[in-house]
């Protein structure tokens, strides 16, 4: 059995900050746990826009609180982001996430991340070894 809590998941033990200063992500599990997944709590600062592309992974996304959109740049769709929604990068859709409000978010990713990943310059993290 694992069990977290996301309060002891803390800058240097789990916690990773954007060094753009986007975002915050708080890495639940991760590839040691073995679970064959990754699951993290992600803070996306008001205002912001951060360009992804995650060529090595998919992603299934869901909306705790705040709003903004995601834009999918391959054919321009604004997809509407609050609590409740849930959008999945099936197919390593390169995007635009957009942050009106602070956004808290429950991000599910496979393969799993090592917890250690930052988006590189095409916006993508590594495959975890």
């Amino acid at each position: 059995m694992i069990y977290k809590k996301l309060e002891d998941i803390t800058e240097g033990n789990g916690s990773v900050l954007d060094p753009g200063g986007n975002w915050k992500s708080q890495r639940m599990l991760l590839k040691n746990d073995g679970m064959g997944f990754s699951f993290n709590i992600t803070t996306i600062f008001a205002g912001t826009e951060t360009r992804i592309w995650y060529k090595n992974h998919v992603e299934a996304v869901y909306c705790i609180f705040g709003e903004g959109e995601v834009e999918t740049l391959s054919d321009g769709k604004i997809y509407r982001i609050s609590p409740g929604a849930l959008y999945a990068l099936d197919g390593n859709e390169e995007h635009l996430l957009r942050a009106r409000t602070e956004l808290r978010l429950a991000c599910v990713f496979n393969p799993p991340l090592r917890g250690d990943e930052v988006h590189d310059k095409d916006g993508s993290y590594s495959v975890a070894e």
